[in-house]
């Protein structure tokens, strides 16, 4: 592995490792993405989940110093982005 720059995920040289995954697992992406896909479908999933994890760290920073959310009025943003204020509400 290169440590000779500080890299944000996806950027810099490409570099080997060794991966160990359950046969299952490596099964379901090659039939995805074929044999030669693997290594580029990992990289995605690795960025994917470092944005994850970086998105959990800002709520659990939020929640840290706000307290948690109004799990109420985070139901209500949700059926509201969903569309689904808008069904219930002609519904009525």
């Amino acid at each position: 592995m290169t440590d000779d720059g500080d890299f944000q995920p996806g950027d810099g040289p490409s570099s080997g490792i060794s991966v160990t995954l359950a046969a299952g697992t490596l099964q379901a992406i090659r039939e995805k993405v074929g044999k030669r896909g693997v290594s580029a479908y990992l990289e995605r999933a690795a960025q994917r989940q470092i944005e994850r994890d970086n998105l959990d760290e800002l709520v659990a920073d939020f929640d840290r110093v706000h307290g948690p959310a109004d799990q109420e009025a985070v139901a209500a943003k949700r059926a509201r982005l969903s569309g689904s204020a808008a069904q219930g509400e002609a519904a009525a």
